[in-house]
């Protein structure tokens, strides 16, 4: 189940975003005007779900996109926090020719080995949370009644699904998944059962999602929920 959150009203139509009761507080602060508020939608999903599918429809009806997995590079630039913090935990040999993470070397120190593996993501995952919620901020200011979708592939596990009103997921069986994933990227069937096997089963998932959307059948099954739920999204108030 999600954690509860609380909205909290403040006199002169002044709100804070909605605050999960967890260890850390949101410090993003917006206006509503009159009931129209930012709505804050969190997409979630496995290997070859059709995340990024679900994503390009929703733009299209009109929401701006945050994709964590974009500013998952992005904090590895030179001169950032996590780019500091990376070489003094990882090394000097992180760093390539022209003075950037060399990501497949950094990828080789952490794989396969799970403590390594949490010293980066206790790095980059809360960078990542940081320049997620100033986007959002900075969408807050220019579109008060907008929809923003955050899509990113690890949300539960990075602890960010508290970022939204709502948490949707794109859930796809599991053998299509892998048919899926073999003909996008040229893997070998166990070389995909094992990227799966490492992620959240599509129940877990489920469990703490708000809605659950099925990319089993054809596109236009997948379009025909989404639109749904936009529309329910649309036309069920100015505000969640």
């Amino acid at each position: 189940m999600k954690q509860k959150r609380w909205t909290i009203r403040l006199p002169l139509i002044y709100k804070s975003v909605p605050i999960a009761l967890s260890d850390h507080l949101w410090q993003i602060k917006h206006f509503c005007l009159g009931d129209w508020c930012l709505k804050i939608l969190c997409l979630t999903g496995g290997l070859a779900s059709g995340k990024s599918t679900a994503t390009k429809f929703l733009e299209e009806q009109g929401a701006m996109i945050i994709d964590a997995d974009k500013l998952g590079h992005r904090v590895y630039d030179p001169g950032t926090q996590a780019y500091r913090r990376v070489i003094e935990t990882f090394g000097e040999d992180v760093v390539d020719d022209d003075n950037r993470i060399d990501r497949k070397v950094l990828g080789g120190k952490v794989f396969g080995q799970p403590a390594a593996l949490k010293q980066l993501t206790d790095i980059v995952w809360p960078e990542i949370r940081r320049l997620a919620e100033l986007e959002i901020a900075g969408y807050d200011a220019a579109y008060p009644d907008g929809v923003v979708v955050l899509e990113a592939a690890v949300l539960f596990e990075a602890g960010w699904e508290d970022i939204g009103d709502e948490v949707w997921v794109v859930v796809v069986d599991r053998e299509i998944a892998i048919e899926r994933a073999m003909a996008r990227d040229g893997f070998p069937r166990e070389a995909v059962e094992q990227r799966l096997n490492a992620q959240l089963s599509n129940d877990e998932r489920c469990q703490r999602a708000d809605v659950v959307i099925d990319n089993s059948n054809a596109l236009s099954h997948l379009q025909a929920q989404l639109a749904e739920q936009w529309m329910r999204l649309s036309g069920a108030g100015k505000t969640l």
